[in-house]
């Protein structure tokens, strides 16, 4: 595979995960956003956890930048495929963790948590997301 089909499969993935992210939200918000609220006194804590878990993905990331500078040092040497595999194994863990938040948003449809702070906690999964995009520079 070609250094541009492996960036554009990489680009095509982040999509996938922001739909991955973002789609919970929107389906149990639109099927169960009218119900009566299993446990209101949860909906604070639901967004304290995703607050929390926001967190979570700052040693992940810590991992993706070190894997982006190998994968820089190896362009254009026999190590380069090997680099690209790696590197989008630790940015497919990294995005797992970025998604958390949103995650945790869909589920506090369930106890009643207001529209706004499911909105910041989807606003914070798409800006950690977005820190895992490839940069231009890369190739």
């Amino acid at each position: 595979m070609t250094r541009a089909q492996v960036k554009r499969r990489l680009a095509i993935s982040w999509w996938q995960y922001l739909a991955v992210a973002l789609a919970p939200l929107l389906v149990f918000a639109w099927a169960f956003g009218g119900l009566q609220a299993l446990i209101p006194i949860l909906a604070m804590p639901m967004f304290i956890a995703g607050v929390a878990s926001m967190f979570l993905s700052l040693p992940r990331f810590g991992g993706y930048k070190r894997a982006l500078i190998a994968t820089q040092k190896s362009l254009n040497t026999d190590a380069e495929p090997a680099a690209w595999i790696e590197l989008a194994r630790v940015r497919r863990i990294g995005m797992l963790f970025a998604c958390l938040p949103a995650w945790v948003s869909a589920l506090s449809v369930f106890v009643g948590l207001e529209a706004v702070p499911q909105i910041l906690l989807a606003i914070s999964s798409l800006v950690l997301l977005y820190l895992y995009r490839i940069p231009r520079q890369l190739g």
